[in-house]
């Protein structure tokens, strides 16, 4: 029996980016922490840095050598993770234009984010 996957929604401005600092909210893994590796705006979805591993069987090949099972992470919905200012704590960021240039910033402490 076909397992019936649900599809997400495209965001079209992410609020989160490469390189960010997210815990999860929701779901089997809700409470850990991690780096965001990739974002897909038109899957609305993240990977998320040693969140959600799924084991893919593959075959030998020249660029991976011997085949076997490798671990990797998959994608996560982007409303199962929230943001983590420069204090560990939850928050959204906000564009700052005070020095000419778009910076984003902890709507909370108003440090730098990334």
């Amino acid at each position: 029996m076909h397992k019936k996957v649900k599809m997400r929604r495209a965001v079209a401005r992410p609020h989160v980016k490469k390189g960010d600092k997210v815990q999860i909210i929701k779901g089997e893994y809700k409470g850990k922490q991690g780096r965001v590796l990739a974002v897909f705006p038109k899957k609305g979805t993240a990977i998320v840095e040693g969140v959600n591993i799924i084991k893919r069987h593959t075959r030998p090949s020249k660029e991976l050598g011997r085949g076997g099972i490798i671990e990797k992470e998959a994608p996560v919905a982007l409303g199962k993770i929230a943001l983590l200012g420069p204090d560990g704590k939850f928050t959204r960021a906000r564009i700052d234009k005070s020095s000419g240039e778009k910076n984003r910033v902890c709507a909370k402490t108003g440090e730098p984010l990334g």
